[in-house]
């Protein structure tokens, strides 16, 4: 498998803030300098895929042959036991077009109540995070980390983003919404898929 160098100019291929924000935090150790899709006027492709894996695949490729560098996607979500894994995939969909995850939040607690699967210490449920490093000739690796944990109700905190203040992680007290932005690097599902991708593609850290 391909290495990426320092030096080497990296696309994040997002245009969600909070995605770039974290995964340029998580890169920026090894010496890689990172822009956006975003900051290339990429456009961003339409998530056809049923599957996490299919679906940073899809961006990634995308904006690799689009830009001619390597480029690095992210496709995550929260998938709810009580609701068959719903929002999964549909996570960014339930925002609805203002990407308004209070709004979302709110529909998972609404359809949680109207199916009676709202039982304390509150429903299981956990977050997934693909990652796909993608190249301009097509060449592709899937990287995927799981973080499993219960919702609270109402939301708590106002860090991260997307759903993070409604998750509580297993043996933890706070939610990713309340946490320090270290500490929940340290566990989350991108950080969890993002060990894989530096095990396999990256090299060591600066000094």
């Amino acid at each position: 498998m391909r290495k990426l160098e320092k030096g080497t100019k990296l696309v994040v291929a997002s245009h969600n803030p909070g995605k770039l924000r974290e995964i340029a935090d998580l890169v920026e150790p090894y010496g890689l300098e990172v822009v956006s899709a975003a900051e290339l006027a990429l456009s961003e492709p339409e998530e056809t895929e049923t599957t996490f894996a299919g679906n940073a695949r899809l961006k990634a490729v995308t904006a690799a042959k689009a830009a001619g560098l390597p480029a690095l996607s992210d496709d995550s979500g929260l998938e709810v036991e009580a609701l068959g894994g719903q929002p999964g995939v549909y996570s960014a969909r339930w925002a609805g077009p203002e990407k308004d995850f209070n709004l979302a939040m709110k529909r998972v607690a609404d359809e949680l109540n109207v199916a009676g699967a709202w039982k304390e210490p509150g429903p299981r449920a956990n977050f997934t995070c693909a990652l796909c490093l993608a190249w301009p000739d097509g060449e592709a690796h899937i990287f995927e980390g799981k973080v499993f944990g219960r919702l609270v109700w109402p939301p708590r905190g106002d860090r991260g983003f997307g759903y993070d203040p409604m998750f509580l992680p297993d043996g933890e007290t706070l939610t990713f919404g309340e946490m320090d932005p270290a500490d929940k690097h340290a566990i989350s599902h991108r950080a969890r898929a993002f060990a894989l991708f530096v095990d396999a593609c990256l090299e060591g850290k600066q000094s």
